[in-house]
């Protein structure tokens, strides 16, 4: 903010060492891992200042938050297998694993037509 007037090569605070930098480019360093902004003072290294926080303060803690990989169950009666991915038989919409994903696999009792079983 010193409001001088500076050539191309010179117009940045850092070309020309402006005593008024710490004024106009400020920036906050974010935590990697839980995403918060962390504040620093003037002097500070902010990557020490984001490692003191991700060592104390922050909180994300990946062993706590581990999120499920295998969610989606198995509808059929005595099955407990879950899956990654939805399988909805399109009669009777109920959420099968891979072993009981066709009707005749688990006994479905909407259907539209007939089917048969291969083989």
């Amino acid at each position: 903010m010193c409001k001088q007037d500076f050539c191309k090569d010179h117009f940045t605070h850092a070309a020309h060492k402006c005593p008024c930098a710490f004024q106009k480019d400020v920036k906050v360093p974010v935590c990697p891992l839980c995403n918060i902004p962390i504040p620093i003072k003037k002097g500070q290294v902010p990557d020490v200042v984001v490692g003191d926080h991700m060592d104390r303060d922050c909180g994300y803690h990946p062993v706590k938050k581990k999120e499920k990989i295998f969610t989606y169950r198995c509808s059929k009666e005595g099955c407990k297998k879950k899956e990654m991915l939805q399988m909805v038989c399109a009669q009777c919409h109920g959420n099968f694993c891979i072993q009981h994903r066709h009707p005749l696999d688990h006994s479905c009792r909407h259907r539209s037509c007939p089917t048969i079983k291969a083989g």
